[in-house]
């Protein structure tokens, strides 16, 4: 939602001439660039367990961050108030320490150890347009009705109780967020914005006999209210109950060297943890990533297409404006197997000489914005997804990924998931369970050799912790890996 400016400049008891005086003092000591972030977050939350809301909370998170850039040495300072004297005093923290590495006392500021050059870059002074937001808030989640929302809650839990009596515990919980955000920087651009975001989970543990199962379901939107449809109960119902046999009929296969097929959706974690943040611009311009030295390179088969798009409305992952108040634009990351972009803020875009590409993002006005993904997937080739995994003789199909872990530089990573099929002679056989995969980003990529026409963003409740937590989406097409480590019995 974007409302009139003065909403803004009122929500943060500011007005433009306050605005320039602190960047001035921010830029008293000979800083080469400033920025303010102010925020005012409303976030409540409530957890079903068993039939009965048990737990809920609400909390107002307000205040700016002040960012100062000079040469090589970035000062950052926020406050909690936006008292003109604790927003100066937090101007002046931010200069001493871009200026001299200097900690005046009592100061929350911190400074960048890495290398930074280049004048961060400008040409983003158009006013934000109402008639172009990505997430239009038709009901405000601060506004509304909390009774309504349990009884939301315990519908869900009797829907799925209903479809499957082996149900015997059900955890729900739902959060919302509203945050305003007020943006100025010295380059003289004014931005603002209202983000919702609204997300329901659901965890279902099943019981058969001696044993037991579990299933999981999730949605998130940047929405008001009027996500909390029949047809969200009943999608969260589907997939929480979908699969509950094979579950209880899995097997834990031999492993080994195979072809794994992912299906598309949520298959798109792989992607945002094993590719996505090896193109993510500090770490390259640190020489910590695997592509540092690949742009303009094939490093994949020719008809892949990565993207990282913050332009979806009522994506999760999208932005009007990034956190540097830079518009949220479709950023190709590799076209057609060549890498032509990394994700890029205000600072390593200055470093490369090429402009941002809206990545600059943070998880309050207590952090830095650094490059950070948004809805990152690959496009959809022009393979039938049954064709695909009947050109399979042995292998795996898996869709249901859970944790994993990654090493950036080397691009080694390892995932471990909950559920899937073997592949035999081009069918799906057996359930499969507790297995994990493990790979090198970019061998994976150059081993992707069929790509479906089934390209799905997945809506999960998707959060992204390189140093801060902020909310991204993932997806993929069914693709075939030709060969990745499969770890079974």
């Amino acid at each position: 939602m974007i409302a009139d400016k003065k909403y803004y400049l009122d929500t943060f008891c500011v007005d433009e001439n306050i605005l320039e005086r602190l960047i001035a003092e921010a830029l008293r000591s000979g800083g080469d660039y400033a920025d303010l972030f102010f925020e005012n977050t409303s976030a409540g939350d409530m957890l079903l367990r068993d039939r009965s809301v048990s737990s809920g909370g609400f909390n107002i998170d307000y205040g700016v961050g002040i960012r100062v850039l000079k040469g090589e040495k970035t000062g950052y300072a926020y406050s909690e108030s936006t008292q003109l004297d604790a927003m100066l005093s937090a101007a002046r923290a931010a200069a001493a320490i871009a200026d001299s590495g200097y900690c005046p006392a009592g100061q929350n500021i911190s400074a960048d150890k890495g290398p930074q050059c280049g004048t961060p870059a400008c040409g983003f002074k158009g006013r934000p347009n109402p008639a172009a937001d990505r997430y239009p808030m038709q009901g405000d989640w601060r506004e509304s009705d909390k009774n309504s929302h349990v009884e939301y809650l315990q519908r869900l839990d009797g829907m799925i109780r209903s479809r499957d009596s082996r149900a015997v515990s059900v955890i729900a919980m739902l959060s919302d967020q509203v945050t305003d955000v007020l943006m100025f920087n010295s380059l003289g651009e004014l931005k603002y914005d209202t983000r919702p975001m609204g997300s329901i989970s659901v965890q279902v543990i099943y019981r058969q006999g001696d044993r037991t199962e579990s299933s999981s379901a999730s949605r998130s939107w940047r929405m008001g209210t009027e996500m909390l449809s029949e047809e969200l109960l009943q999608t969260l119902t589907d997939n929480a109950t979908k699969g509950i046999d094979e579950r209880f009929a899995a097997i834990r296969p031999k492993g080994g060297e195979m072809s794994v097929v992912m299906g598309a959706g949520a298959s798109g974690i792989l992607l945002h943890e094993a590719m996505g943040h090896a193109f993510e611009a500090d770490f390259n311009r640190k020489g910590q990533s695997i592509f540092a030295d690949c742009m303009g390179r094939q490093i994949c088969s020719r008809g892949i297409t990565i993207v990282d798009d913050g332009t979806i409305k009522g994506n999760r992952g999208a932005v009007n404006y990034d956190d540097e108040g830079v518009p949220g634009q479709y950023t190709v990351m590799v076209e057609d197997g060549v890498l032509t972009s990394y994700l890029h803020d205000r600072i390593s875009a200055g470093w490369y000489g090429v402009r941002p590409t809206g990545n600059g993002r943070r998880e309050s006005f207590r952090y830095q914005p650094i490059p950070r993904m948004r809805a990152t997937y690959m496009e959809g080739g022009e393979c039938d997804p049954g064709e695909i995994v009947a050109s399979v003789r042995k292998g795996i199909f898996v869709d249901n990924f859970a944790n994993g872990q990654v090493k950036i530089g080397e691009g080694d990573f390892t995932f471990y998931v909950k559920s899937g099929f073997l592949i035999e002679n081009g069918r799906l056989t057996a359930p499969v369970k507790d297995i994990n995969i493990i790979g090198n980003g970019p061998a994976a990529l150059r081993s992707i050799s069929m790509v479906g026409c089934d390209p799905l963003v997945d809506d999960g409740t998707w959060t992204c912790g390189k140093e801060q937590s902020i909310p991204v989406s993932c997806g993929i097409p069914t693709v075939l890996v030709d060969k990745l480590v499969v770890g079974g019995n």
